[in-house]
């Protein structure tokens, strides 16, 4: 067996594994059956060679310094969890906004990792739709916060007051037609998730337990090494736990289909993307990334105009 997600639990070490002959004729489909049935998947870097690590960080290290002097606006703030973030930095960040926004000058360095080919073709395979389906969504950024910061235990679609009930039916419903993903340029051990937890209903000691207890049954933490890419299912069981004395910079990105619902339209557009991405130029992007640059920046500006003003679905409380 070839490992291609390594976790640690309590001291052990597991998790997702690919079959070596399955890797080898179809990485793309053993990839979607790691995350159907674990919530979670982690490919080696070596799957996206085309992956500038040198660059990207320079260009992460730039925006990071705008963003904790103030110059750059569009960040998440500490304690908030969940947007509308204040876009004062003084109590400390822990995420960066809008890694394409068009005043960035490092945008389109950002902008041929989102759109890079093999890139795209996992995240089809993933949801399930043909690469000409897929819509541009978010590229944001995660890093070191200043002082010990974690998230609590959620999932993304699903508010903590659900029932069993209708956790077993929003998870049934499936995923939105979407995927979302983590980059590491550095190492990065921040993201802790339950295994298997995005099939079924919390259990009682999940639903009762404190919502930043440090640990959960069967829970793992996903380490990543620099360069590798996370693949979860936003809605199985997770929180984020920081390290201020680790530097981290690790590129959180999602992509849709035109499958997607129109809660899906919601998570996005929360964001605040859809106010700037209509003026986006990507005429430093060449030939097949700069068609499917622009057919994607297409998908959202529609999903925008369709959905007009979808508010905030914050569970911060």
């Amino acid at each position: 067996m070839t490992t291609v997600t390594e976790t640690l639990t309590n001291g052990s070490t597991s998790g997702s594994t690919l079959n070596t002959a399955k890797l080898n004729s179809n990485p793309y489909l053993a990839a979607r059956e790691a995350l159907e049935r674990d919530g979670f998947v982690v490919l080696p870097a070596s799957l996206f060679p085309t992956f500038d690590l040198p660059t990207l960080r320079s260009a992460a290290a730039r925006l990071t310094a705008s963003a904790r002097s103030g110059s750059w606006p569009y960040i998440r703030t500490l304690p908030k969890q969940f947007p509308p973030w204040p876009s004062d930095p003084s109590n400390g960040i822990w995420g960066i906004q809008h890694l394409m926004h068009p005043s960035n000058p490092d945008a389109m360095t950002f902008a041929k990792s989102y759109f890079d080919g093999e890139l795209a073709k996992y995240v089809a395979c993933l949801i399930g739709c043909e690469e000409d389906e897929l819509g541009m969504e978010l590229y944001n950024m995660l890093v070191r916060p200043d002082k010990d910061f974690s998230l609590r235990w959620h999932r993304d679609d699903i508010p903590a007051t659900a029932s069993a009930a209708d956790e077993e039916r929003l998870l049934n419903a499936g995923h939105g037609g979407h995927a979302q993903w983590n980059l590491a340029l550095f190492e990065d051990s921040s993201l802790v998730v339950v295994p298997g937890s995005h099939r079924r209903a919390r259990t009682d000691t999940e639903r009762n337990a404190d919502p930043y207890e440090p640990v959960l049954p069967d829970q793992l933490v996903v380490k990543l090494k620099a360069g590798e890419v996370a693949f979860y299912n936003n809605n199985i069981l997770h929180r984020g736990v920081y390290d201020p004395t680790k530097e981290r910079m690790t590129l959180h990105g999602s992509m849709g289909s035109v499958r997607a619902s129109k809660d899906r339209a919601r998570n996005v557009l929360q964001h605040g993307v859809g106010e700037w991405v209509g003026q986006w130029d990507m005429s430093a992007l060449d030939g097949d990334m700069a068609e499917r640059a622009r057919a994607m920046k297409e998908k959202l500006v529609k999903m925008g105009e369709e959905s007009g003003d979808v508010g905030f679905y914050s569970k911060d409380e």
